[in-house]
Formats: C-alpha cells, sequence, structure tokens
C-alpha cells in the first residue's frame, strides 16, 4: 500500500453514505449483499446507491461479483487491512501504543 492508494482509499470513505455502506459491507462478512438488499437497509435509492458503491469499488475497497442475476458486493479486507497498516506503520516508534488491558474488548 502506498500514500495515493490510501489517499484513495480515505476519500472514497469521507463521505458519509459510502461509509455507511462499507461498514454494512464489512458486518456482512463473506457472504456480501445485493444492492438491492443495501439500498433497503440503508432506505437509499439505487441510484444513489450504484454511485457511492462505484466509489468504493473505484477505491478498491469493495469487490463485486455476479452470482446468477445478482450482483454480491463484499468488503475487501485485505485493501482494508492495507490502509490501517499504512496509517499505523510507523506507530509509536516501534513501541506498543496500548497496554494489553486497552486491548481487550469490554463488551
Amino acid at each position: 500500500m502506498n500514500e495515493q492508494d490510501t489517499v484513495t482509499a480515505l476519500a472514497a470513505l469521507a463521505q458519509p453514505l459510502r461509509l455507511k455502506a462499507f461498514r454494512l459491507l464489512v458486518v456482512a462478512g463473506q457472504e456480501g449483499l445485493t444492492p438491492g438488499r443495501m439500498a433497503e437497509t440503508l432506505e437509499l435509492p439505487a441510484p444513489t446507491l450504484s454511485f457511492h458503491l462505484k466509489e468504493l469499488t473505484h477505491a478498491q475497497l469493495v469487490t463485486q461479483e455476479r452470482e446468477g442475476r445478482h450482483l454480491i458486493y463484499r468488503a475487501n479486507y485485505e485493501r482494508m487491512n492495507g490502509v490501517l497498516a499504512y496509517l499505523t506503520s510507523n506507530c509509536c516508534q516501534g513501541e506498543a501504543c496500548l497496554s494489553p488491558a486497552a486491548l481487550e474488548c469490554p463488551c
């Protein structure tokens, strides 16, 4: 992952509807979602969602696969992890940034 790829990915996510769509796909996991299901869940008109999915796909944060008559969109976890790795690659001069206790989920 380089600087320009990271900027492109962050720019794609810097819009509330695209961020919601991406997070919805992250939650859906490898099963992914059809555009119809996403539009229904996000309460968006199909053309609006299509525009935002195109931007996420261009940034390679989302993949698209045809399954029969349907398109399935999935979050691209490899790309997402690449962005996170780029952002944290020189974190804390190589030292642990958080204590192990801070990493535990309070759920």
